[in-house]
């Protein structure tokens, strides 16, 4: 039952491959799991489509991915503060997928409960529902989404356990149970490790039933996409 490993590239192993589906947790620079996006780049892995609310920024996050050319396609909400991102994607080098945040966080839950799809008013009109199915409920037009179900997920808690219960810490917590659950397997890395039992179980956000790999990150890098600051 224990699921600590030594290390983000020690859990990585066996479980990369070139052209599988990731869903990674965060939102821009916040709650996102630094080393194991590191260790997966250092893989080497390519032809990979990920699912994230965003695709990180120059030199940070999913940008390390994009900058080294592994990532084929992102399936994302936002991806507003990525250089790198926005001329692969002019280029027609990268493919996009845009989603509705709130569909993206709903395809991820509704995968990891075994939904296969649902309907939502979300995208109707516009280029998110072509090709479709819409459907007509109580004078409303819906269209079809699938659920997700990722070959790999990785998320970033605060406290995990070594069995792989884990809590987020505030707004850290954004995509990351979504991404967890809908994982065929899921690594999570975390800046404090507990002792089975240490944990309420009432503050637990994603049971380690999900979680298959958990990594210690004691010292991560909290970067943010951009300060603002007001002259004096």
């Amino acid at each position: 039952m224990n699921k600590l490993w030594p290390s983000a590239a020690a859990a990585l192993e066996g479980v990369v491959r070139d052209g599988m589906l990731l869903a990674v947790g965060g939102f821009g620079l916040c709650g996102i799991p630094e080393a194991l996006i590191a260790a997966l780049r250092d893989t080497g892995a390519r032809n990979l489509a990920v699912a994230s609310n965003n695709a990180g920024v120059d030199g940070w996050g999913l940008g390390l991915l994009l900058e080294t050319r592994q990532i084929r396609k992102m399936i994302s909400s936002y991806v507003g503060e990525n250089a790198e991102f926005e001329r692969q994607f002019l280029a027609s080098e990268l493919e996009v997928e845009f989603v509705p945040q709130g569909t993206l966080a709903e395809r991820m839950r509704a995968g990891g409960a075994g939904i296969p799809g649902f309907y939502t008013r979300s995208g109707v009109g516009t280029m998110v529902a072509e090709g479709k199915e819409h459907k007509e409920f109580d004078g409303h037009t819906y269209i079809l989404e699938r659920g997700m179900q990722a070959d790999l997920a990785l998320v970033k808690a605060w406290k995990a356990d070594r069995f792989g219960n884990l809590i987020y810490r505030k707004t850290a917590r954004n995509f990351n149970p979504m991404a967890a659950s809908c994982g065929k397997v899921t690594i999570a890395e975390a800046e404090i490790i507990v002792e089975p039992g240490e944990l309420d179980p009432d503050e637990i956000h994603t049971p380690g039933i999900y979680v298959q790999r958990v990594v210690h990150n004691p010292a991560p890098e909290k970067r943010i996409e951009r300060r603002t600051v007001r002259n004096a």
